[in-house]
């Protein structure tokens, strides 16, 4: 059955239609937002999955190039593998949402975004987060918690809601903010070093909107919202979580307490394969394989009841430091001699290797998605392979989350890299995590920054990040212990992981990953303390002693690039009819040439020699020929009246045989040949050709 229903959010009309498309998923919502249209379909298997210890959620958020009137480049001519924007908005969508499920509910559910139009002052995530909590609301599906998401700026020092694409192009801040009535429940950030209470403000001033979004959510679910289903409860037995707990929890709690991961995971099996054995013992082998993934989670939640309960009753955690103390640091730069720029940064067991690579402007990268943004010259890329944890298994190429990685690194940086105007490369930088043990992405984001400034490039501040962890009494906000530096685990077992980067001026990007129902304000205060005092202890005492400014030049094997500026209307002299002018100065020298519209030219190459050569063809080529200027020029071509001689490159002008010499000439070819060099002056210039004559007697006055 249709219905309609609308409401002004963040100043804009929002509209929500349901039972006209899609009816045949559990629920379906079309959101129309401006003209920014996305359609929204959630759906749950009839039978759970058996063998997991987990929620299988799935977000998909579709981009369609029809959505902004783009046909797809290429020859296929269709929409292959996600970008990486709508990897990165499936997880926008993702982190909030999937907390707030049953903690026993194992049933596969999916959630579609199809974007389906945009208006480009209205960023389609939006409708297409608010449109999966309302279908989830309104569905079968059994989730029962309101919530809303919102994207914040700061435009001339004001806070604004939902920016158009006006306010974004001149905003400082970019920040996506998921909530319930109550609590924050994910927080994503890049900012151009916005201090942390200006932060606080834009988080509490979305919030603020988001609960009216809430309010207008909750209307909706009480009018035509579904009665939830019954789902099979995948809850551990009591009995079997007692028996468990009673053998394993004290063992459990020593075998944690170490410095050494290797020695405690090796300390956990051990516990973990006594376990068994005695559950064997009292019930027999066929019923242990009849329970074995209950009894795996059993041993899972003993672990992870030892170390929370070290941190929240005992004041301990597992490897013995406090609160506030960060893992033992390092940072190395300068690694590889042929590599433009390399850092390698550890923070305990967390260990990245950053490089980083200079192009020329031809490198950008090409985007051909829903965005006004084409082309993208700095790039950072993240790669987490099987080695970097201890396992034994191949490299599938980037997942989501590495994905995520890089796109959390690079949004760290880019406020402090510097404009094309004043560092004329395209930039790749690419973190290898070589050892994983908490917060790698915040390791990514030193060991790039110091990357960068060993390639030479002039970045505006050194960036440094870290994550605090949060430990709850019973998932309450009101009596908590929180973290410094959280290894991994205390991020598997924690209730948060709140990473921050910036510089010492302020915030550059958040991440929050919530494993409970959200975060109070007062939670988001703290953790942004903890981390601002983090970060600047990180780049006094470790980074900025390895290498406290970038170096002066860039390494002797990175292209160098030259800018000059020709006239637009001198473009076609250089590139040449089909190319042919372009390449044959690239054949010459062997650089590389970049041509923008506005006459702003890049040239590109190792050998300098070779770089002023083609600097100087490109100026002949777009310099004017000058009314009274002495050149040095070449014959070309004999008359029985005189001469052409080429005094710029492709410019030809005639010396007749009566401007030659001082002395009588009877014959061009007594004095001149072709090839010849001869000095000449330009004597006169048509106004209506622009065909000049040559004087070599004039020249010889001068």
């Amino acid at each position: 059955m249709y219905k309609k229903f609308e409401t002004s959010f963040a100043g804009k009309k929002l509209v929500v239609e349901t039972g006209k498309m899609a009816n045949l998923s559990n629920g379906s919502c079309l959101v129309r937002y401006g003209d920014t249209a996305v359609l929204v379909n959630v759906n749950m298997s009839k039978e759970p999955k058996e063998g997991i210890d987990f929620l299988p959620l799935s977000v998909d958020y579709d981009e369609r190039l029809y959505a902004v009137g783009k046909i797809p480049g290429g020859y296929i001519k269709r929409e292959g593998k996600p970008s990486t924007k709508a990897v990165l908005v499936s997880r926008v969508i993702d982190r909030p949402i999937r907390p707030l499920f049953p903690k026993d509910y194992r049933n596969d559910t999916s959630i579609n975004a199809l974007v389906l139009a945009v208006d480009p002052d209205i960023l389609p995530e939006i409708p297409a987060s608010v449109g999966a909590s309302i279908a989830l609301n309104i569905s079968d599906i059994p989730f029962d918690t309101l919530v809303g998401t919102i994207k914040v700026g700061i435009v001339d020092g004001e806070i604004v809601l939902n920016p158009d694409l006006a306010q974004r192009e001149k905003s400082t801040l970019d920040l996506t903010v998921s909530a319930t009535p109550t609590k924050i429940c994910m927080i994503e950030a890049g900012a151009k070093e916005v201090p942390d209470e200006k932060m606080l403000e834009a988080i509490k001033v979305a919030h603020a909107e988001i609960k009216n979004l809430c309010e207008f959510i909750y209307n909706i679910k009480a009018e035509i919202g579904k009665p939830k289903s019954e789902y099979k409860s995948f809850a551990i037995p009591e009995d079997l979580a007692d028996f468990i707990k009673d053998i394993a929890y004290d063992k459990m709690k020593e075998a944690v307490q170490t410095t050494d991961k290797n020695q405690r995971d090796e300390n956990v099996t051990k516990v973990d394969n006594f376990v068994i054995e005695e559950y064997k013992a009292k019930y027999g082998e066929e019923v242990y394989e009849q329970n074995k993934s209950m009894v795996s989670e059993a041993l899972y939640k003993a672990e992870k009841k030892a170390v929370r309960d070290l941190v929240i009753l005992e004041g301990k955690r597992v490897d013995g430091r406090a609160n506030d103390e960060i893992r033992q640091l390092s940072a190395e730069v300068g690694l590889f001699d042929r590599v433009h720029g390399s850092a390698l940064f550890s923070r305990g067991l967390t260990q990245v290797l950053s490089m980083v690579t200079l192009g020329s402007s031809s490198d950008v990268q090409e985007l051909d998605g829903l965005d006004e943004e084409e082309t993208k010259r700095y790039m950072h890329h993240y790669n987490m392979p099987p080695y970097s944890v201890g396992e034994a298994r191949p490299s599938r190429g980037p997942g989501r989350r590495e994905i995520g990685h890089g796109a959390l690194a690079e949004r760290a940086l880019e406020p402090v890299i510097p404009s094309q105007e004043e560092f004329p490369y395209t930039i790749r930088v690419v973190s290898e995590v070589l050892s994983s043990n908490g917060s790698t992405s915040q390791g990514s984001v030193c060991g790039s920054t110091l990357a960068l400034m060993d390639a030479g490039v002039p970045i505006k501040a050194p960036v440094a990040g870290i994550s605090t962890g949060l430990f709850t009494k019973n998932g309450s906000t009101d009596d908590y212990i929180m973290v410094t530096d959280i290894q991994g685990i205390e991020d598997f077992f924690g209730d948060m992981d709140f990473k921050v980067a910036g510089t010492k001026t302020g915030i550059t990007a958040i991440q929050v990953d919530i494993k409970i129902d959200g975060l109070s304000y007062e939670i988001i205060e703290e953790a942004f303390a903890r981390t601002h005092k983090a970060r600047n202890y990180i780049l006094d005492e470790v980074m900025l002693k390895a290498i406290d400014r970038p170096r002066e030049h860039v390494s002797k094997y990175a292209p160098k690039i030259e800018t000059i500026k020709i006239n637009p209307d001198r473009i076609r002299d250089v590139i040449g009819s089909g190319g042919k002018t372009i390449n044959k100065i690239i054949d010459e020298t062997g650089v590389k040439i970049d041509i923008e519209d506005d006459g702003t030219v890049y040239v590109a190459g190792v050998d300098q020699e070779m770089l002023d050569k083609a600097i100087s063809i490109i100026e002949s080529l777009t310099k004017d020929v000058e009314l009274n200027e002495v050149y040095m020029g070449k014959v070309t071509k004999l008359f029985q009246f005189g001469a052409l001689v080429e005094i710029l490159p492709g410019k030809e002008g005639l010396l007749h045989i009566s401007k030659i010499s001082n002395e009588r000439v009877n014959k061009v070819e007594d004095v001149l040949s072709v090839g010849d060099e001869i000095l000449v002056k330009v004597v006169e210039i048509g106004k209506e050709d622009g065909k000049f004559s040559l004087s070599a007697k004039d020249a010889m006055k001068v």
